[in-house]
């Protein structure tokens, strides 16, 4: 489509209206002004058409020109996207910095993929095969661990004319098809998508398979699954950006796309500089080998965060559709809201709750219902899935303000945080009264086959005990300690060892920082059991101070930081339990 230009009307903050774009669309983006900004077209009443500028519109004048691409928002997909890092519209951050410094020079342009970088293409099809909208016809090996897989892109079919090992740029053609009316397309390995168009899969999977993160109060108390999708909100301090670093870090995704959507800066800097640093648990190599990072951090133009998340998932359905499990971080989608509230206050649109634009819901939906667990289309036939995590932050920790309650409609699990468990050093500070998972039923039935058949009956005892214990907090409050009978006191020391030796985690700890399965169930096993045994023996007769005094009670609250390679260390600590309550059963009179 041929460019077509037209003039400012107005500018008001990082809303412009512009008069004379003949044939413009919705979404189309365009240029703006003598500096070329980007924006991207978001109402058109009449001749008047409003821009919505992903940069500064400091200087922009009535008059300057706006220039149609012709084009919506679209991503450059291809070989050299992990590893990377961008900014809301995909400009690789550190190609602007090696030609601009180290600030952003407004309508400063740049590449997505380099096209100078050649990579070495290995075929799968052959001259003369049939293809259709998503087969694979080859192959690069883009980082150590992942194998970048060249797809035919969605819309086109037809038969593979000529097919070479070969290296190339992405640019270059590595394939030719013949589209069968007579014409012919060169297939590069790069390929464009529009950002706001969920890419097309063959069929929608109900989720079957646990998320393993190695997160404690996760994986036990509220699980995720491969393909869903969970709230993160919390006020400020209380860890939300933790949990998503963890998350990034160490969930059993071969992917992982994060997005600084309007964090603060020092957030996306930890992230920069962890990263490269981190050794990948499964692979042995750099996690930066498997990453994509979105740099949209508060200081950055508030337009840009909704081209940020759409950025972002648009490149995490890519490497879904490869047939890779992908997991994408958005920190935090509340940044977003508020960059929405501003454009629509700025459009004069009738306000919804709070303040935000009446469409809140609708357009958290289009983010978040692209996760799932997906039939890919094309041969060879494969099933992959994409997990989002969006953290919400509502002011004050308000769990009742519109984007958390919008979220939660969107979402089967929620980690609600809690400011005064981060207070307390508590981390993950993920309330285990407010929190919750629809998956759980799912996740124990999967969890006691493949690691103990009591892993559910042991995960509802736990709760159990913590939700009692929220009880008798209550009375203690009121009338004392000492007023509560002794299976009350054993209770709550049963409840304080699961919350300090089962759920509190700490994620500079090395033997500490992540947990297997098998792990878990041991070190939770390990703590019910005493518990249990505790009661038997109290209930026989035996004084509860000895009880609570065990020596083998300082080594149950250790054994959080034995290694994954001894876990026969927890059946011997057991025995030694075992036998020291049953030493102070024998001595308090019980049969």
């Amino acid at each position: 489509m041929s460019e077509s230009t037209g003039q400012v009307v107005r500018v008001s903050g990082p809303l412009v209206v512009a008069r004379g774009l003949e044939g413009a669309r919705m979404y189309e983006m365009v240029r703006v002004g003598e500096l070329r900004l980007f924006g991207e077209i978001i109402e058109i009443r009449g001749e008047l058409v409003s821009v919505q500028v992903y940069e500064e519109t400091e200087g922009i004048r009535p008059g300057e020109p706006v220039v149609r691409t012709g084009a919506p928002l679209s991503v450059e997909l291809g070989p050299g996207l992990v590893g990377s890092i961008y900014d809301g519209v995909q400009r690789p951050l550190d190609k602007l910095r090696a030609s601009f410094g180290d600030f952003i020079v407004r309508g400063a342009e740049a590449h997505a993929l380099d096209r100078e970088k050649t990579w070495h293409f290995v075929p799968r099809a052959k001259k003369g095969d049939k293809v259709s909208e998503g087969d694979i016809i080859g192959v690069v090996q883009e980082t150590p661990p992942v194998e970048h897989r060249i797809m035919v892109p969605p819309g086109l079919s037809g038969v593979i004319e000529e097919i070479s090992e070969k290296d190339a740029r992405v640019d270059e053609p590595v394939a030719v098809l013949d589209k069968g009316d007579g014409s012919s397309v060169p297939l590069a390995m790069m390929q464009k998508w529009p950002v706001r168009s969920p890419r097309p899969s063959a069929e929608e999977l109900p989720p079957s398979e646990p998320l393993l993160t190695g997160q404690r109060v996760i994986d036990m108390l509220f699980p995720m699954v491969a393909g869903g999708a969970a709230c993160v909100p919390g006020p400020f301090g209380s860890g939300k950006t933790v949990i998503q670093h963890q998350f990034a870090k160490w969930a059993a995704a071969d992917i992982i796309v994060y997005v600084g959507c309007g964090e603060r800066g020092n957030e996306m800097t930890d992230v920069l500089m962890e990263f490269p640093e981190l050794t990948d648990p499964r692979t042995g190599r750099p996690l930066m080998e498997r990453t994509v990072l979105v740099a949209n951090t508060s200081n950055m133009p508030v337009a840009a965060r909704e081209a940020s998340v759409y950025t972002g998932i648009t490149m995490a359905e890519y490497f879904r559709d490869m047939g890779y499990s992908v997991a994408l971080m958005a920190d935090s989608t509340s940044r977003w809201a508020e960059a929405m509230r501003e454009m629509s206050g700025r459009l004069e649109e009738m306000p919804g709750e709070e303040g935000y634009p009446a469409y809140l819901v609708s357009r958290l939906a289009s983010f978040y219902e692209r996760s799932g667990r997906v039939k890919c289309l094309g041969r060879p036939e494969r099933e992959a899935t994409l997990t989002v995590i969006g953290s919400v932050s509502p002011p004050g920790g308000d769990f009742s303000e519109p984007v958390v309650q919008g979220t939660l409609r969107l979402t089967k699990v929620f980690w609600g945080l809690d400011d005064k468990l981060a207070f307390q050093r508590h981390f993950p500070a993920i309330n285990w009264l407010t929190s919750y998972s629809l998956f759980r039923d799912l996740v124990d039935a999967r969890l006691a086959e493949t690691v103990d058949p009591r892993w559910g009956e042991n995960r509802r005892e736990a709760m159990a005990i913590l939700k009692r214990e929220a009880e008798l907090e209550e009375v203690v409050r009121l009338v004392g300690m000492d007023s509560l009978a002794p299976p009350d006191r054993l209770l709550l020391e049963g409840a304080k060892m699961i919350r300090e030796d089962f759920l509190h985690q700490n994620a500079f700890d090395p033997a500490d920082t992540y947990t297997s399965l098998k792990k878990q169930f041991l070190l939770l096993d390990l703590v019910l059991g005493y518990y249990r045994r505790a009661r038997e023996a109290l209930g026989k007769g035996a004084p509860l101070e000895a009880l609570l005094g065990l020596a083998v009670k300082e080594k149950i609250s250790r054994a959080k930081l034995i290694p994954e390679s001894r876990l026969d260390e927890f059946k011997a600590l057991a025995a030694e339990m075992d036998k020291e309550i049953a030493a102070v059963a024998t001595r308090g009179g019980a049969k």
